[in-house]
């Protein structure tokens, strides 16, 4: 299954379609498929385009200050910051982007929780020889959290393994948590959550769009510009299809 979730988005992505369309001008023999696919391409990969795309998904997102979140069970930290890497001889866990542990640890330590709970990622294909919890455990115990105070998921695949892994974790407590995730996956993921009965509290971090002036650099396309539309394209699919399957769920 986790290969559909991982996979699906792909054939829908604007790269995918992009590719798709050269393909039938070059089949058909025509150049206006062709043109249109180019003009595609230059289109969604400018900074200018991209970062207006991606606005849409986290305008709406809105962090609150660590002194007006109250105080509750647990802050969950979920999985998505850690890559495993390979450069000749060297081999290991890197950071990709470390905004959610850092908001977990700044949570944790200004007290809005009694226990911090990391989940254990983990892709059938990664080649790490730890989940993604137990790495991020490891850094929170550097920073001298107390072991006793870190709880960890069993191996999660994806936002809905995570959110029933936890509800495993907390069975015997208060159902009220702090949600730590990046900014575009925390409606999706404060859903998923709320389905399986917690209170949640969003700590949204990791926003990808900056605030800056419109420079002539923005009229250029850049790979990261596609990467963004393509990342708000799987997130978008990804809300669609857990609202539809709640909704299906309802009717039965």
């Amino acid at each position: 299954m986790i290969y559909l979730h991982k996979f699906l988005p792909i054939f829908l992505s604007p790269i995918f379609l992009i590719i798709l369309i050269t393909a039938y001008g070059l089949i058909i023999g025509a150049k206006r498929p062709i043109i249109f696919a180019i003009a595609c391409l230059y289109f969604f990969s400018t900074p200018l385009v991209s970062d207006r795309i991606f606005y849409l998904i986290e305008n709406n997102i809105q962090r609150s200050e660590i002194s007006e979140i109250p105080k509750v069970e647990a802050i969950v930290v979920l999985s998505g910051m850690i890559t495993y890497v390979k450069s000749g001889t060297y081999s290991g866990n890197e950071w990709g982007d470390p905004d959610r542990f850092f908001g977990g640890i700044d949570l944790f330590q200004k007290g809005k929780a009694n226990q911090l709970i990391f989940t254990e990622g983990k892709l059938p294909w990664s080649k790490s020889k730890i989940a993604e919890g137990s790495y991020l455990k490891e850094k929170a115990i550097s920073f001298g959290i107390t072991q006793s105070k870190i709880l960890l998921t069993e191996e999660v695949e994806n936002t809905r393994d995570e959110a029933k892994a936890v509800s495993k974790v907390l069975k015997n407590y208060d159902n009220n948590i702090i949600l730590v995730t990046s900014a575009y996956h925390m409606p999706r993921a404060k859903h998923l959550f709320e389905q399986e009965g917690f209170t949640v509290f969003p700590y949204p971090v990791d926003f990808k769009v900056s605030e800056r002036s419109l420079t002539v650099m923005d009229f250029f396309p850049a790979s990261s510009g596609l990467d963004k539309v393509s990342l708000a394209t799987r997130e978008l699919i990804g809300r669609i299809y857990y609202k539809v399957l709640s909704w299906t769920n309802f009717l039965r």
